[in-house]
């Protein structure tokens, strides 16, 4: 039976998913949340959580200073041990790619072997991190079973239910999005759903097996990537025929059918890197899928299109790339986030290296904003009294909208809109 007073759960890994996660859980159950970084340990339990995801109030409404089986709350600890308590483990670190595009598990393996070490008879471990179909329980489970000594399906067992975490994004939340669930036999899909449906307003959505479901998280930021590319590539179509992209799409979003997606930038932690988790198990069993790999090709050149494309505006007011100061807002991987990890600005900002223009970028979003480490550019904190020959608006945070821009321009200074975000007229170039 499914009792709530004998769950203890531990999450591994807090933060986009993981924290979000933890909370929503610890208003039910007794909650130990897991995270190898002290700092951040040390952050939230004095309710701060740079992510913005978990506001100071909720923190402080749900974290407890003990762990006890039974109590609900939200215990946040750096140390392993306290682990030791739970019978259900969810684990919701990153999963990566290396240079070479194959897929980089590294986190989801070290966690896995955290947990293995301390499994015990009748415990569950539910794995939300994104993978390719079959990761799981090819790769996963058999170092729960080499570290722990116990048998899959016997001793303990497995659930896959993967996030969909949209950070940034204050709609859709972690209840207001429909959860898919799987388990490794019926009794644990039955009780992996109950799991999540105790806390999920939207509901869940069952399936039949864990690769179903890793198979359907996967497909879903592939899909975004083609249709993205899709519009990068008419982007390229459009620009030396003079024809606005997004005015384009404004017109045929008209039909019923027609799928409204922009182009720009396509960065972050998911869908530039997941559709290489798809390419990488197909390959390997002996297909080569053209067309997510031509979306990827369309989509990681796009910065170095961008910044041909501001090159040559610059050109048409006759200014020289070296003598041309270009503001570049936002460098954030999505709007309303403040991680700069795998950010596509950073590439964008390289390429106009490449011209040798000189570059400023603000995004008053950013935290940790490190950029000027890898990249040639100016952070600025203050625009007051500064003028541009060129402001690139990358990210479209929401307080961007709000600016008049144009101030900040050079008599003959221009706005180049990658998201379509600013409404055009003589001064705003859309891509």
């Amino acid at each position: 039976m499914f009792r709530p007073e004998n769950i203890s759960i531990g999450i591994v890994g807090l933060g986009y998913v993981g924290l979000p996660l933890a909370v929503a859980f610890a208003e039910k159950y007794a909650v130990v949340g897991y995270d190898i970084n002290s700092n951040r340990i040390a952050a939230l339990n004095n309710h701060s959580d740079e992510t913005g995801e978990v506001s100071s109030l909720v923190l402080q409404e749900n974290i407890i200073n003990h762990t006890s089986s039974g109590v609900k709350g939200l215990f946040l600890t750096a140390d392993v041990d306290y682990l030791r308590t739970c019978n259900v483990y969810i684990i919701t670190v990153p999963t990566l790619i290396h240079a070479s595009k194959e897929p980089d598990f590294r986190f989801l393996f070290s966690a896995a072997e955290t947990i293995g070490a301390l499994l015990k008879n009748g415990d569950t471990v539910i794995f939300e991190s994104t993978v390719y179909p079959g990761a799981t329980e090819e790769e996963c489970v058999p170092i729960l079973e080499r570290v722990s000594g116990l048998k899959y399906n016997i001793d303990f067992f497995v659930g896959y239910s993967p996030e969909r975490i949209n950070p940034g994004d204050k709609k859709n939340t972690l209840k207001t999005i429909v959860k898919l669930t799987s388990g490794s036999n019926e009794a644990t899909r039955l009780f992996v759903n109950s799991l999540y449906g105790s806390i999920i307003d939207a509901g869940t959505f069952p399936v039949s097996s864990i690769k179903v479901a890793e198979a359907a998280k996967v497909i879903e930021n592939t899909q975004r990537d083609i249709n993205i590319a899709f519009v990068n590539e008419l982007s390229k179509i459009f620009a030396p025929m003079n024809i606005s992209t997004q005015e384009v799409l404004q017109a045929a979003g008209t039909k019923w059918n027609f799928l409204k997606f922009s182009p720009g930038l396509v960065g972050g932690h998911c869908i530039g890197i997941n559709p290489y988790f798809l390419v990488h198990k197909s390959t390997a069993l002996g297909y080569m899928p053209k067309l997510i790999l031509d979306g990827r090709q369309i989509n990681e050149s796009m910065s170095s299109f961008v910044a041909d494309q501001i090159v040559l505006h610059l050109a048409k007011r006759k200014v020289l790339p070296q003598s041309a100061r270009v503001l570049i807002l936002g460098a954030t991987f999505k709007e309303n986030c403040p991680d700069v990890r795998n950010s596509k600005v950073v590439d964008l900002i390289a390429s106009l290296n490449e011209y040798e223009v000189n570059i400023s970028i603000y995004d008053p979003v950013a935290i940790g904003l490190n950029i000027a480490s890898v990249c040639i550019v100016n952070n600025i904190d203050e625009l007051a009294g500064q003028q541009f020959d060129a402001i690139v608006l990358a990210v479209a945070h929401t307080e961007f909208k709000t600016t008049d821009w144009a101030q900040f321009l050079q008599p003959h200074g221009f706005i180049y809109d990658i998201k379509g975000f600013l409404p055009p007229n003589e001064k705003v170039i859309q891509l």
